[in-house]
């Protein structure tokens, strides 16, 4: 009853996270293709929680706005396999209702595949025991149940997998402390660090329970092989978070590019630098962010971390950026005006001249190295 009622209505945060997850299939599938046809092979769309295609207002959620993308592309409705699954009969019976009057579907060479299923042990089993071709997997429960960190890791083990799931902080909050779902906990967050996370939380402020909680969260996916992690938070409209879309990928470059979707998506940003939330709540209050100095803790952190080094842009962005809420544009804004400043040194490798307020990837940028002391 309770996920019917999610589908009554589409909300401005449901299509935030729609469009989130269509930019990033749409970048990811271009990323892909080549190496796909180059091996005259396959990529997938998978989502374990498809619901029945369309909110009750007729405006068509993930699953179909997916298989649109894919009929307007013939690259990809030649390669594309979908899988959708979801626990309840009359939304997967809706959901082939609605695929098969989708118009172009018949393009796709490869008809999309309608399963009714619990995400459950087996699917755990399955997901790390079989070989997946490149395949993007959005796990959308509407609690926590068949949420663990075996499917998670199960979806993202091979080449040129992504995945982003629905964190239902709302819900998981007030479970970590509720031993009647202890053993969903555990499979969310693994047994040692779920019971270690319960004694932590004692007596902490809500805000610094979220940070731990998602901490944690970040913190055993990696363990378990994410080795990118990029949350991105929602609020209700009284500013309190709700819940949270996370990204998990192996690959560098699908980070970079899912950054750059989440921060578009963002509520606000601070000096450039993009807040990873979507609240209707924070633009009413704009000057809470006018005091935040973001690009001034970059420019510290960057001559503490990279102190007698040098590296090119594009290496300080890769190994600097991971887990920080900044994005290319400000390192590049950061760099320019510490070399204005006289505070680093950069030279090119290039013959071709540099043009004027330019940064690019391939300048050599040298770190002064630490001030002694004593």
């Amino acid at each position: 009853m309770v996920e019917a009622t999610f589908f009554e209505e589409r909300k401005d945060q449901s299509e935030v996270k729609a469009r989130i997850v269509v930019k990033y299939f749409v970048a990811w599938s271009r990323v892909i293709l080549p190496s796909v046809e180059r091996y005259d092979t396959k990529l997938a769309y998978i989502d374990l929680y498809a619901g029945p295609g369309r909110y009750k207002d007729g405006s068509a959620s993930t699953p179909l706005l997916i298989l649109q993308t894919a009929v307007a592309d013939p690259r990809l409705s030649k390669r594309l396999v979908t899988l959708f699954n979801d626990v309840d009969d009359s939304n997967t019976a809706t959901l082939q209702t609605e695929i098969d009057k989708l118009p172009g579907v018949e393009k796709l060479d490869h008809k999309p595949h309608v399963s009714r299923g619990a995400v459950d042990d087996d699917a755990e089993r399955y997901f790390n025991e079989t070989r997946l071709v490149p395949s993007f997997t959005f796990i959308d429960p509407w609690g926590y149940k068949g949420l663990s960190l075996k499917v998670v890791n199960g979806v993202i083990k091979d080449w040129g997998c992504d995945c982003v799931f629905f964190f239902n902080y709302n819900r998981i909050n007030p479970g970590l402390s509720n031993d009647i779902v202890a053993q969903h906990m555990e499979a969310l967050f693994g047994p040692e660090r779920a019971k270690k996370l319960r004694q932590r939380l004692d007596g902490l402020t809500p805000s610094q329970r979220e940070s731990m909680v998602l901490e944690e969260m970040t913190s055993a996916i990696k363990e378990m092989g994410g080795k990118y992690v990029l949350p991105f938070r929602f609020k209700n409209p009284s500013g309190r978070p709700t819940h949270h879309l996370i990204f998990v990928s192996k690959s560098f470059r699908g980070y970079d590019i899912m950054k750059q979707i989440m921060s578009k998506e963002s509520s606000t940003e601070e000096e450039g630098v993009p807040s990873f939330t979507y609240s209707p709540a924070d633009a009413s209050m704009p000057l809470l962010f006018s005091l935040q100095q973001p690009l001034s803790e970059l420019r510290s952190s960057l001559l503490e971390t990279f102190a007698g080094q040098e590296l090119s842009t594009d290496q300080i962005f890769e190994r600097h950026s991971v887990d920080r809420r900044f994005l290319l544009k400000n390192y590049k804004d950061v760099l320019s005006k510490m070399e204005e400043d006289g505070e680093i040194t950069v030279r090119s490798v290039k013959v071709a001249k540099r043009r004027k307020e330019t940064f690019p990837g391939h300048l050599l940028v040298r770190f002064p190295a630490r001030a002694s002391h004593g």
